[in-house]
């Protein structure tokens, strides 16, 4: 008998603490809601920034956070001032709070504004010359973010200025195999022509195109590496696929001429390069901010418009 009166002395401390933990997740569900006094302050605080009276606002906001600890837009005030004074240290140690303080439909949100920070703190380094430094805040940066190109192509841009050939490879390959992005591609293209290693940079964008089928960026990017390789049958045959999906490529067009040209096509160059020429004369691959939609003529890590980071991609043509 005395072990059954165990087991539901058991059950019954479990029950308890199971409507105690209730309780408490409803006390703090109603505590993370505004009092109206901490509600007025962030409505002045946020007033303040918007006015352009920094000093008066990051007042406020520390007021708030003195009133309610851990308060999420406070946090968010705090950052958003910091990053427009590019103070970012200020602004990481407000982001690190807040990615401790907000739930995990957010975390996602606040992992790229860590990413953003750490980026920026290591162009800060390299700015000084620490290049040792700025390469830990791009590691980081990559640790919050894993898809942000802007910090992968930095860090490998660092090795690289630290003479350390086969780190700087090693960085834009893990990042290229997360993320196949235009500017990780044409380092690993460089550093493998360099090498002699034509399989490799055909292979290169053909494992690039298996991930991203409808990038016709990295399609033409293909082709014009068999173009550079001398590979001429290949180069014709995948810009003209090319051609079907976008017929109004001006960069397609001045490739086909130049592959019909080396062949002796004239007439069949001069038709092409003419077509080219009447599409446009920019042959960069123009990219387009997922953020604001603006279009830029070639990859940036932070839209000039809009100000966002790792926000622009190839357009589709």
């Amino acid at each position: 008998m005395p072990p059954v009166v165990s087991v539901l002395a058991s059950l019954r401390a479990l029950v308890s603490l199971g409507f105690d933990l209730r309780r408490l997740v409803a006390g703090r569900g109603a505590a993370s809601a505004d009092d109206p006094r901490t509600a007025e302050v962030l409505a002045r605080a946020d007033e303040a920034r918007g006015a352009g009276r920094r000093e008066e606002a990051g007042t406020l906001y520390r007021q708030a956070l003195d009133q309610r600890r851990g308060h999420p837009g406070a946090l968010r005030g705090l950052r958003e001032l910091a990053v427009e004074a590019g103070e970012w240290a200020a602004a990481l140690d407000a982001q690190q709070q807040l990615c401790g303080a907000v739930g995990p439909d957010e975390r996602a949100r606040e992992a790229h504004w860590l990413a953003v920070i750490y980026y920026e703190l290591g162009r800060a380094g390299l700015a000084l010359g620490h290049t040792g430094e700025a390469l830990a805040h791009f590691r980081s940066a990559l640790r919050a973010d894993r898809d942000f190109v802007p910090a992968a192509v930095a860090l490998g841009d660092a090795h690289e200025t630290l003479g350390e050939h086969r780190e700087a490879v090693r960085a834009w390959e893990r990042a290229a195999e997360a993320v196949p992005a235009l500017p990780l591609l044409a380092r690993l293209e460089r550093n493998y022509r360099q090498e002699g290693r034509p399989s490799r940079m055909i292979a290169l964008y053909r494992d690039a195109l298996e991930r991203a089928p409808d990038d016709l960026a990295l399609a033409v990017a293909l082709g014009r590496v068999y173009f550079d390789l001398e590979m001429l049958d290949e180069a014709a045959d995948q810009f003209e696929k090319v051609e079907v999906r976008a017929p109004d490529l001006p960069a397609v067009h001045a490739y086909l001429g130049a592959v019909f040209e080396r062949r002796g096509e004239t007439d069949a160059a001069f038709d092409e390069y003419r077509r080219a020429l009447a599409l446009g004369h920019g042959f960069e691959w123009p990219h387009r901010c997922e953020a604001c939609g603006s279009t830029v003529s070639t990859w940036q890590d932070r839209c000039e418009r809009c100000r966002r980071w790792n926000t622009l991609r190839p357009t589709r043509g």
